[in-house]
């Protein structure tokens, strides 16, 4: 497959490959991993691990190699690998830069997380496809439709939730959807949706979580007086803003911000909090364990 990056031909992508690997802690398992490399002809680039606990802890490793002819012997390499990883009890997962994710977004009103994302997207700098945009309102259509990306105007409340979700699930199937990105899109989502799309579903919370978890953060951090305000990326879980977060940030405010200023500063810190979660979990750079993850910058 040929990737275009930034209107041009990546060609060194198809000899690109990641592994992810978490498995109980104890000596050798990097040199299990690096032989097992060595062996089929595969010269690693980038190496990234952390152990939880040395004694009896959790290994977590991510490693970036090239290796020619890769889309010709990938299959064999990841057969090949089923026996070490039993051995190790690994959980592993094998990812393909040149195989680009097809995203979809999801968008209420306010636009500026999804914009971010689209400029992103624009400057070759977001790494998928996003085949498709989902919204309970009509006000993102015409920026959406001039980039000749499908819109899909779903009305949706908590009286036609289960109609709504069915219809988005099955546009999910059509377009053939690996990540579903929350860009400010104000509906909860049911387990049964959930369910559908695991560790699949980014969202941005306009938060630092664990604070003001649910609706109207920045009106309670005003009335809490308080002098950090920030913003949350994780995984959606059945647990309302509980899932494992990926990214945070945070700008100093005081008393003389009111709503509408904690508002405006929040949004900025919004943007680029969601695009680098979603650009990690593109990068195959996080690792979920529990409600947590290992992110690998």
């Amino acid at each position: 497959m040929e990737v275009k990056v930034k209107g041009k031909i990546n060609k060194q992508l198809d000899n690109r490959g990641r592994l992810l690997v978490k498995c109980p802690d104890k000596p050798g398992i990097v040199s299990v991993l690096s032989t097992f490399l060595h062996n089929h002809d595969s010269n690693i680039i980038e190496s990234s691990q952390y152990s939880s606990d040395p004694e009896n802890g959790t290994f977590f490793i991510r490693i970036e190699y090239h290796s020619d002819h890769l889309t010709e012997k990938s299959a064999n390499m990841e057969k090949d690998f089923e026996e070490i990883a039993a051995s190790h009890s690994m959980d592993y997962e094998f990812a393909y830069p040149n195989e680009r994710k097809r995203s979809a977004i999801f968008v209420s009103k306010e636009p500026h997380c999804l914009m971010e994302l689209l400029w992103e997207w624009q400057n070759g700098d977001l790494d998928t496809d996003i085949v498709i945009v989902i919204s309970n309102h009509e006000d993102a259509r015409p920026f959406v439709e001039a980039l000749g990306i499908p819109y899909h105007y779903i009305p949706a409340n908590k009286d036609i939730r289960k109609q709504v979700e069915e219809e988005q699930i099955r546009l999910m199937k059509e377009y053939n959807v690996d990540l579903l990105i929350l860009a400010r899109y104000m509906q909860i989502l049911t387990p049964d949706f959930v369910r559908h799309f695991e560790n699949r579903i980014i969202n941005i919370h306009h938060s630092f979580l664990p604070a003001f978890i649910g609706a109207g953060p920045y009106e309670r951090a005003f009335e809490r007086g308080v002098k950090l305000i920030g913003a949350t990326s994780h995984y959606v879980t059945n647990n309302l803003d509980e899932g494992p977060i990926i990214e945070q940030d945070v700008e100093r405010v005081d008393h003389r911000d009111d709503v509408t200023d904690l508002k405006k500063i929040g949004r900025k810190i919004e943007r680029r909090v969601l695009a680098k979660a979603v650009k990690w979990h593109l990068e195959n750079r996080i690792i979920v364990q529990d409600n947590k993850t290992i992110v690998f910058h």
